[in-house]
């Protein structure tokens, strides 16, 4: 789905991410649900922060792959910055801001940044959060 580089718009990506992850057997308050809404939370922030274009939005995509015994949850947020490259790094004890790629590593099992699809400007940040349980068929 697409959004504006906003703080609304990231907003309403964290949510989108906690329905849709409802919707598919993982409760608002189950671990999964929360972790990924947390991880969707840091990347769509930094999408609005770091990798704002004017006039340009940002996507975000998340699956649940089938068929695998200890399915993960995928979450992707690409924007049109590919100069911008994201980096773990150190935030001082007193800095307001720095910590959420050091979030998204303490809580997905992996991530990485890669660039956009096909012809498409940017780049792509993704993790996967192990949900530890199958989900429901309906998914």
């Amino acid at each position: 789905m697409r959004f504006t580089s906003t703080p609304r718009g990231a907003r309403l990506a964290r949510r989108l991410v906690s329905h849709r992850l409802a919707a598919w057997g993982y409760p608002y308050d189950s671990g999964p649900n929360e972790t990924a809404t947390l991880i969707t939370s840091e990347l769509a922030a930094n999408a609005v922060r770091h990798g704002r274009v004017p006039g340009r939005d940002f996507h975000v995509r998340v699956t649940v792959p089938p068929g695998n015994p200890d399915p993960v949850i995928r979450i992707e947020v690409s924007d049109t910055r590919a100069e911008k490259q994201p980096a773990l790094g150190t935030a001082a004890l007193d800095a307001e801001t720095g910590r959420g790629l050091y979030l998204v590593s303490q809580l997905a099992e992996r991530w990485a940044v890669e660039p956009r699809p096909g012809d498409a400007p940017g780049k792509t940040v993704w993790a996967e959060v192990s949900t530890g349980t199958k989900p429901p068929d309906s998914c």
